[in-house]
């Protein structure tokens, strides 16, 4: 085993690493966004939406 090799394996893995995460975030934002939509056509609003006396 060389360095380079060393170097190189750490940089691709971190880079692996780097964009699981990011897929795993976007689909799960994608996921949140379609849970929110089901929940809002369903007729349940967020409280952050609320309107009138502040209630």
């Amino acid at each position: 085993m060389t360095h380079a090799f060393y170097v190189y394996a750490s940089y691709g893995f971190a880079a692996l690493v780097t964009v699981a995460v990011t897929l795993w975030t976007w689909a799960d934002g994608r996921a949140r966004r379609r849970e929110l939509a089901s929940l809002e056509a369903a007729g349940i609003r967020r409280r952050s939406a609320r309107t009138g006396d502040g209630q």
